[in-house]
């Protein structure tokens, strides 16, 4: 399931994306728009600065504004900076890896094998799913609604 600081750093990324063109948007106004607990909302937004997705700005007119085109943030990234690994089990990720506790054999694994299919039909989705797709969606949603 997806993680609470998931969906809030997706949310907060495409009211960013919604915003690109306009002054930096600050935590308060992102976090009642979107009904996210501002704390929780101003780590969220650190990491995804640190990651290079967001710029901030200190001060009179401050706030936070992408620092990249919403077309080149895909989902597959937002997941490995808010949640870690894409896959459901330790032995099918690729970039989180380790071998579980009680597997007898991992090359024999069923289960390993079903969820490595599961990981990279996810990863295919999530990879090729940017924040722009995002906003293009919710436009089609609202149009045909």
């Amino acid at each position: 399931m997806l993680s609470k600081k998931t969906k809030y750093a997706i949310k907060a990324l495409v009211i960013l994306g919604k915003h690109r063109d306009k002054p930096p948007l600050q935590i308060s106004w992102i976090a009642e728009q979107e009904k996210i607990p501002k704390k929780f909302l101003e780590q969220i937004l650190l990491d995804l600065r640190n990651a290079g997705f967001l710029y901030s700005k200190k001060g009179a007119g401050g706030g936070y504004s992408l620092n990249k085109d919403p077309k080149d943030i895909y989902l597959v990234h937002v997941l490995r900076i808010t949640d870690g690994p894409i896959a459901m089990v330790p032995c099918a990720s690729l970039n989180f890896y380790h071998r579980c506790d009680e597997c007898h054999q991992e090359t024999t694994c069923g289960i390993r094998d079903v969820f490595i299919d599961v990981r990279d039909a996810t990863l295919k989705i999530l990879s090729e799913t940017s924040i722009a797709d995002i906003i293009d969606r919710e436009t089609n949603l609202i149009s045909i609604g």
